[in-house]
């Protein structure tokens, strides 16, 4: 597993199988399936292929992809941080997701920040976007917090989001 940056209060890292079981709690959350999406990945097998499919194909196609985020003091696994590439964007966009029980701590602006900036520099990326449903208001302050600009409002998967650009020449 490759680390991807160490904060203050964190430890981002790649994701791996053996992650899977963390992988079924954090899909299944009302929020995520509400924000994001039902996945439905319910089973040890079916999070085995949303990583093998997902992050780890996204790892070796482009470098990068959603990554796990642990709390470093106790290595508790709390969300997903990482950049993505979409056949839909133009650039890759951030994407994020954390158990409910670990929102609003400023985890998720810790994570995103660290992530965006070595991800960044990492793949010579000048341009990263993000996309969040309208109403998603803890989503849109945080990427607005953390540099994003409000770009104009786009469908996504038969959805109205807002969609947001990072550029790092700011």
């Amino acid at each position: 597993m490759k680390l991807i940056s160490e904060t203050e209060q964190l430890i981002i890292r790649q994701l791996t199988l053996d992650d899977a079981e963390f992988i079924i709690q954090l899909l299944n959350e009302e929020a995520f399936i509400r924000y994001i999406a039902d996945k439905n990945v319910r089973t040890h097998a079916d999070a085995v292929n949303y990583l093998t499919n997902g992050p780890l194909a996204s790892y070796r196609d482009y470098g990068f992809g959603l990554n796990l985020v642990l709390l470093k003091e106790t290595a508790t696994p709390i969300g997903i941080c990482g950049l993505l590439k979409r056949e839909e964007l133009d650039y890759p966009d951030l994407g994020y997701a954390f158990l409910t029980e670990f929102c609003k701590k400023g985890y998720a602006t810790e994570a995103a920040s660290s992530v965006l900036n070595v991800e960044m520099k990492a793949h010579s990326l000048n341009t990263v976007l993000a996309v969040t449903l309208l109403d998603n208001e803890g989503s849109n302050r945080l990427l607005q917090k953390i540099g994003f600009e409000l770009k104009g409002t786009m469908a996504l998967y038969g959805s109205q989001n807002n969609l947001y650009e990072y550029t790092s020449d700011k």
